[in-house]
């Protein structure tokens, strides 16, 4: 065989054009059994002898033998070895035109050539793309739908290219929704449809395929599926199911893709997900309620929602998720409540629903995910809800959890969505009694440290807090505003040119609260905020100005 091989190598590096099919044929037949032989110890002789660059002028459409050739280096590239120089010998541009021509052999060689020598290189791969070869592909999977083989030949080629972004603009140019749902709907064997769901998924990330597929009809193969597959405890069903319905979620993340679903929400579609809600599979149920949480990204649609029940169905989910639940079933069910409590016309209806209650059920929880969406659930249903905000404030399990979690220094989301509820529980309450229970449960310390975060957001809301407390109840919270240097914050905060100008106007009223305390005045005078706040006259936003000139007057009388 050795020699046989180096005779074929030799004589083929004499090749030329006008070498006779047959001897040609016979060299090409030989290297092929050499390749099954022994892969990576012929490739290497191939590499040797210089044979490739000979390959180059081989990939005609014209020649009978072009199929063999391309099959060859499809074997060689198998190789990683070989593949750097595949691309050296100039291969890619002539395979790249191959697969324009008829023949299904030479197409579907041409294909595995290419696929093998730009495998796992985003170099490459981003090559092709630049040459075209999607739109080429595409149209070949309309053209060849009935050959096995070379349809999966472009699924595999198109799976390669949709994880690189570039690639989905110009999917998205081609038809390629319509070919492969129309593919899919002939897919019986299972195998067969998970290679299609694996082109899908990083394909229906891109917000204008997602409204192809939909309009392609992609919905109703999916929710056939879990039609199918639901009851069933076969291993290749249940990987089904949750394939299906987690593209289906995705599907509803374009904003385009979900409201033509939601289709004011008598639509089939929206209609079927919240069937899946009470439903006893799990993989149902998160996707039930992640879908509800997508559909409820605009107010008409949660308003809707809400008057239509859905909030019952989801009280009833997490009830059956309170003692041992599935974390990520509670995390997406207390995002969809989240989603849906932001319209204002929806936080009472869903407070006197009971859904606050609900909620607190998971205020043992140890998970992060459930901590996170519980605390900003209950920050959009108080807000601007006193009577809410009163009651949850005075709930000193709740206040304690919350000061806790305000030290969760690992989980940064935690830490801040429960300093801004402690801070809502004062701003939308203003209740003495909302105050007196953050005193005691020692939540001063964080509110002060919340004035200092980098978002200006937080430290509006923390400052706007604080002045309720100085101006409600200074004396019960004096102390702990003093051993948390508040005044000392406040200077900093005034005195930085950086600090955003509703920070400023907020510190000043602040300090105005302030001076009715003895201990915290007394600081005040030691800190010569005159000074400061007397530049701040100047301040080219005018209630800046205002204020700084009150304040002015406020501490002289002081002093």
């Amino acid at each position: 065989m050795a020699d046989n091989l180096s005779d074929a190598l030799k004589n083929l590096k004499l090749t030329t054009t006008d070498s006779t099919a047959d001897s040609l044929e016979g060299c090409l037949d030989c290297l092929l059994q050499a390749l099954a032989q022994n892969n990576m110890e012929t490739s290497e002789k191939i590499q040797k002898s210089g044979v490739l660059q000979v390959f180059a002028s081989l990939l005609t459409p014209q020649s009978s033998c072009t199929a063999k050739v391309a099959n060859i280096i499809a074997e060689v590239a198998r190789n990683e070895f070989m593949r750097n120089p595949c691309v050296d010998a100039g291969l890619i541009p002539p395979l790249v035109q191959l697969l324009n021509c008829k023949d299904q052999e030479v197409l579907l060689q041409t294909g595995r050539a290419l696929g093998n020598i730009c495998y796992d290189s985003h170099t490459l791969q981003s090559q092709l793309i630049n040459m075209g070869v999607i739109p080429t592909l595409v149209k070949l999977l309309g053209i060849h739908c009935q050959n096995a083989a070379l349809t999966e030949m472009c699924l595999v080629a198109f799976g390669n290219l949709a994880e690189l972004e570039s690639s989905k603009e110009q999917f998205a140019y081609t038809n390629i929704a319509e070919e492969l749902v129309k593919l899919f709907k002939k897919q019986i064997e299972h195998d067969k449809k998970e290679m299609i769901f694996e082109v899908l998924a990083p394909l229906a990330e891109n917000d204008v395929i997602k409204l192809q597929l939909v309009e392609a009809g992609l919905v109703e193969c999916l929710l056939e599926i879990v039609q199918k597959t639901v009851d069933s405890d076969k291993e290749d069903d249940i990987a089904e199911l949750k394939t299906a319905s987690d593209l289906m979620v995705l599907l509803l993340l374009g904003d385009e893709s979900m409201q033509k679903l939601f289709e004011g929400g008598k639509g089939s579609v929206f209609q079927r997900v919240l069937s899946w809600i009470p439903s006893n599979s799990h993989q149902l149920q998160l996707a039930g309620a992640l879908a509800i949480a997508n559909f409820a990204r605009n107010d008409g649609n949660c308003i809707h929602m809400v008057d239509n029940g859905i909030v019952q169905k989801l009280m009833d989910l997490l009830d059956r998720h309170v003692e041992d639940g599935n974390v990520t079933v509670q995390h997406a069910a207390l995002s969809a409540l989240r989603n849906l409590a932001i319209p204002v016309v929806n936080k009472a209806k869903m407070l006197s629903a009971g859904v606050a209650e609900a909620v607190l059920k998971f205020l043992r929880s140890e998970m992060p995910p459930v901590q996170f969406k519980l605390l900003g659930t209950l920050r959009m249903l108080i807000d601007a809800q006193a009577e809410a905000a009163e009651q949850l404030g005075k709930n000193v399990k709740l206040v304690e959890r919350l000061v806790e979690w305000c030290e969760a220094k690992d989980h940064a989301g935690v830490m801040g969505e429960s300093n801004r509820l402690l801070s809502a529980l004062i701003r939308h309450s203003k209740s003495k009694d909302v105050i007196r229970t953050i005193v005691q449960s020692g939540g001063i310390k964080h509110l002060v440290t919340m004035a200092t975060s980098e978002h200006v957001i937080m430290q509006n809301e923390a400052l706007v807090a604080l002045a309720l407390i100085a101006a409600l109840e200074l004396v019960t919270a004096e102390k702990d505003l003093e051993n948390a240097q508040l005044v000392q914050i406040l200077h900093r905060l005034l005195s930085d040119d950086r600090s955003a100008p509703e920070i400023k106007y907020n510190s000043m009223v602040l300090i105005c609260a302030l001076i009715g305390s003895e201990p915290l005045q007394k600081e005040v005078q030691s800190m010569a905020f005159l000074e400061v706040v007397s530049k701040l006259r100047s301040h080219e936003n005018k209630t800046v100005a205002q204020q700084a000139s009150l304040t002015e007057q406020r501490l002289a009388v002081e002093s």
